[in-house]
C-alpha cells in the first residue's frame, strides 16, 4: 500500500511540486509511490473526510469486506455506507474490487487503497 497525502495548497504550489518531482526524474532518482489530493479551500476537505467517512476509512482499512458487512459492523445504514464509499472511492481513497464467491457468482469488497493517511490544512 502507498501513502495518500491530503491537503491544502495553491495553483502555484501544484506547479512547483511538479517540477520538483520532474529534477528528481532527471536525475534518475527514485520516486516514492503516493497519492496526493489537494484542495484548494479547507472546507472541501471537511466535506469530504466528515467523521462517519473517517471511520468508514478505518473500519475499511482493518478489514476489506463487501459495503453491507461493513455496514452491518459499523451499525449503519447500507445505503449512507454505499455514500460514502463512493465519496472515498472518487477521492482515491478506496478500491472496490469484484470477487469470486466460493459456490458462485461475484461479490464486491471494498479495500483500503493507502496504509496512511496524512493530513495537512493551511487555513488563511
Amino acid at each position: 500500500m502507498t501513502k495518500t497525502y491530503i491537503g491544502t495548497g495553491t495553483e502555484a504550489e501544484f506547479f512547483a511540486r511538479g517540477k520538483r518531482l520532474a529534477q528528481k526524474i532527471d536525475r534518475g532518482e527514485p520516486i516514492a509511490e503516493t497519492h496526493i489530493l489537494t484542495f484548494e479551500d479547507p472546507a472541501d476537505v471537511a466535506q469530504l473526510l466528515t467523521q462517519a467517512r473517517i471511520g468508514l476509512f478505518r473500519a475499511i482499512k482493518t478489514e476489506a469486506a463487501s459495503i453491507t458487512n461493513i455496514a452491518a459492523r459499523l451499525h449503519r445504514d447500507r445505503s449512507a455506507v454505499k455514500r460514502d464509499v463512493d465519496a472515498l472511492l472518487a477521492a482515491g481513497l478506496v478500491s472496490v474490487e469484484k470477487e469470486v464467491n466460493a459456490g458462485h457468482g461475484t461479490h464486491k469488497v471494498v479495500r483500503a487503497v493507502a496504509s496512511r493517511v496524512d493530513l495537512h490544512v493551511t487555513i488563511d
